[in-house]
């Protein structure tokens, strides 16, 4: 019973967690904090597009210059600072030093399962595609490689990223305010391409999927 409780109680905080999560990317995405958003938005474009000019070493070790620069400076100013001013105010980063950043076995292992989650339905879920479960989807998924093969050939992996980045900043924001005319449109696209699906089931044997 006990073990039971603890098991209840775990699950209830990991679907915490993740749900605080998912709010906090949400309202970055919809730029709910313009700064916030802002800040997040331009760091991750900053770091990609250094990383088209730069190596990966060389960014990471750039990026540690930087934040060394600033911490040793404002340390060395705030010393001198106490010392004109003949006060003992102790440390400048004391209240982030004592910041709790170990992460318990329990967290550690909740991460853990929610990776293999993912890790173990992605695996079967490609399984399923490739070993043609089911005909319609296996197609579906070999025409989307072939697309892939034309998007690879235009441009590269980080290109697809920093145009990844962009699209999750500004899709959510675009979408929010026309929700109703891309609604129509979408549903307009997905009777096209089921009525195609459709077509292409009645044409193909084996193709039909079994009725539940």
């Amino acid at each position: 019973m006990q073990a039971s409780t603890m098991a209840a109680a775990d699950s209830t905080k990991t679907e915490g967690f993740w749900s605080n999560w998912k709010s906090k990317a949400m309202e970055l995405l919809y730029w709910r904090n313009l700064k916030q958003s802002g800040l997040v938005f331009g760091s991750l474009l900053l770091l990609l597009f250094s990383l088209t000019q730069f190596s990966v070493v060389s960014v990471v070790a750039y990026l540690a210059l930087a934040a060394l620069s600033a911490t040793i400076s404002f340390r060395i100013y705030k010393s001198v600072l106490q010392a004109v001013q003949k006060t003992d105010e102790g440390h400048p980063f004391k209240a982030y030093l004592d910041v709790e950043m170990s992460l318990s076995h329990d967290q550690m292992q909740k991460y853990a399962e929610n990776i293999q989650y993912y890790i173990n339905s992605t695996l079967k879920e490609l399984r399923r595609l490739f070993l043609v479960q089911d005909l319609v989807d296996s197609l579906k998924f070999a025409v989307l490689m072939w697309l892939l093969t034309y998007v690879g050939g235009l441009f590269n992996g980080l290109t697809l990223l920093i145009m990844v980045v962009v699209s999750m900043f500004s899709m959510p924001v675009v979408y929010e305010k026309y929700q109703a005319q891309i609604d129509q449109y979408l549903d307009l696209i997905r009777t096209q391409v089921n009525s195609v699906v459709g077509k292409i089931q009645e044409k193909i044997p084996g193709a039909k999927r079994k009725a539940e």
